[in-house]
C-alpha cells in the first residue's frame, strides 16, 4: 500500500495540461466491445480505473494496446457476455457492460459493482431502463442476469437523471430497431462525449446535452478514430489547490464551459480567474465565504467538485455551508479534514465550515477519490508533513498526481508504508 508524503505550505507556479476525462473514457471503453474493427482512442489517462476496464475488455476476448495516452482496442473477438466478480467489484463503471453486451451479444451477466463508498448507489434505475426496453431482467442475490432477446425500442422515463442508467440505455438502445427516448436523461457532457463517440461510428442519437435523448437504432457501428474529452473535475481539483495555496497557476486543455457553476462558486469566494477557449488562469487570492452551495445534477454544482471546494473554504474567511443532495455520505472526508484542524460540523446532509488561518499537518486517510484529493489539498496548505494513506482511491482519478504536482513546484513524493515507518 502506498500513501502521499506532503510538506505544506509551498507557493506552486506553472502550467498544468488537462487529461481525458475519467468519467468520459470509462464508457467509451465500454461502448467500443459494441464495434467490430479497431477503435483508436487518444486523451486516454493511465489511471487504474482505465486499466481495470481495460481487464474487463481483455477478459471478453478484446484486443488492447496502450501507446502513451492512445489506446487501440480491437472487439473482432468478444464473444463473452459475463464479468466476474473479481472486475465488477473494482469501480461502478463495470455495470456499463451491462447493457453493452447485451446489445453485442444478446445478453449478459454479472455481480453488482463496487466503487466508492460515498452512498447507496443501487443500480435499479439501471435495469428499470433496460426492463422499459422489454430487456428481462433478473437477480437471484450474486448476480444479475440480463436478456435482450426479446427487446424492443420504446420511451424510457428516469425518475431521476442518473447519468450511468442514461449511459447504460443509450448503449443498449443502439442497435434497437425503431426509435427509443430516454425522458429525465442526465446531461453531464462526459455523456455528449459518449454519444459523439457513437455517433462518429455510425450511431444516430440526437438530445444529447439536453433532457430527452433519441436512439434510431442502427445494424452496426464502424471502427474509428476518437479523442477523449478533458477531465472537467481534474480542472477543478487544481483551481482548488492553487486557491487554498494562493498560487498562480494556468490549466491548459480544458474546457470551461463543462464546469460553469464550479467556476461561479470559484469567483464568490473571491478567485482571480481568467477565461480563454482552452485554458484557464488563476492568480492568488484572499478568500472569502461562500453563503450556500448546493450540489444538483448537471448543469448544477457537481457532487465530485463538493470535497474539492470544501478544502479550499477551510481557509476561507467566514462560515460557508454546503449542502449535499446526491450522495448520503459524500461527507466522510470531513473527518479527516478535521485533523488538519479544519472547522467543520457536518448535519445529516450539510456542512458548516467556518474558515480557519492556519492548518496543521496531520496523518490522514483517503476515504474515496474526490474526498482523497480534497486532503492533498488541505495538505499542501497545512505547515508542517503529513501523510495521506490509501491513495489507491487518488489512483482511480488521478494520473500520478504526485509528479503533476512537483511539477508545479509541490513538496508531495510517495512513499511505501515500511518507508513511512522509519
Amino acid at each position: 500500500m502506498a500513501n502521499f508524503k506532503v510538506t505544506g505550505e509551498r507557493k506552486l507556479g506553472g502550467t498544468v495540461s488537462i487529461g481525458g476525462a475519467k468519467n468520459a473514457v470509462l464508457p467509451i471503453l465500454a461502448a467500443s466491445s459494441m464495434i467490430s474493427g479497431e477503435v483508436i482512442l487518444h486523451n486516454c489517462p493511465l489511471l487504474s480505473d482505465v486499466e481495470n476496464t481495460l481487464k474487463i475488455l481483455k477478459y471478453i476476448g478484446a484486443g488492447v494496446k496502450r501507446e502513451g495516452s492512445t489506446l487501440i482496442i480491437n472487439s473482432n473477438s468478444v464473444s463473452k457476455s459475463y464479468v466476474p466478480e473479481k472486475y465488477m467489484r473494482l469501480m461502478r463503471s463495470s455495470v456499463l457492460f451491462l447493457g453493452a453486451l447485451s446489445s453485442r451479444t444478446g445478453s449478459s451477466r454479472m455481480s453488482l459493482p463496487g466503487g466508492c463508498n460515498i452512498g447507496l448507489r443501487p443500480i435499479d434505475l439501471h435495469l428499470k431502463a433496460l426492463a422499459d426496453l422489454s430487456a428481462v431482467i433478473s437477480y437471484d442475490g450474486k448476480e444479475v442476469c440480463c436478456n435482450a432477446e426479446k427487446s424492443r425500442s420504446a420511451d424510457i422515463v428516469l425518475p431521476y437523471p442518473s447519468v450511468g442508467a442514461t449511459e447504460n440505455a443509450i448503449l443498449f438502445s443502439v442497435f434497437l430497431k425503431g426509435k427509443t427516448r430516454i425522458i429525465n436523461a442526465a446531461r453531464e457532457p462526459e455523456i455528449y462525449d459518449l454519444c459523439s463517440f457513437l455517433n462518429k461510428a455510425g450511431a444516430r442519437i440526437s438530445g444529447a446535452s439536453g433532457s430527452v435523448i433519441e436512439i434510431e437504432g442502427v445494424k452496426k457501428l464502424r471502427p474509428l478514430e476518437y479523442t477523449v474529452m478533458p477531465d472537467r473535475v481534474t480542472a477543478v481539483t487544481f483551481l482548488c489547490i492553487a486557491a487554498s495555496t494562493k498560487s498562480a497557476l494556468e490549466l491548459k486543455n480544458v474546457d470551461y464551459t463543462c464546469f460553469k457553476s464550479e467556476l461561479c462558486a470559484l469567483m464568490n469566494m473571491g478567485c482571480k480567474l481568467y477565461l480563454s477557449e482552452k485554458s484557464v488562469a488563476i492568480k492568488p487570492s484572499k478568500l472569502k465565504r461562500v453563503k450556500s452551495i448546493a450540489t444538483n445534477p448537471y448543469p448544477g454544482f457537481s457532487t465530485d467538485c463538493q470535497p474539492l471546494i470544501a478544502s479550499a473554504l477551510i481557509k476561507a474567511k467566514g462560515v460557508s455551508e454546503i449542502k449535499e443532495a446526491v450522495f448520503e455520505n459524500r461527507f466522510e472526508y470531513a473527518k479527516e479534514l478535521i485533523k488538519f484542524g479544519a472547522d467543520i460540523n457536518v448535519i445529516n446532509n450539510k456542512a458548516v465550515i467556518k474558515g480557519v488561518k492556519r492548518l496543521s499537518a496531520a496523518n490522514v486517510e483517503c476515504k474515496d477519490l474526490r474526498g482523497g484529493a480534497a486532503l492533498v489539498t488541505a495538505a499542501l496548505s497545512a505547515e508542517g508533513t503529513s501523510y495521506i494513506n490509501n491513495i489507491d482511491y487518488i489512483d482511480r482519478g488521478y494520473e500520478r498526481l504526485e509528479v503533476q504536482l512537483s511539477n508545479i513546484g509541490a513538496d508531495i513524493m510517495r512513499i511505501k508504508n515500511e518507508e513511512k515507518r522509519k
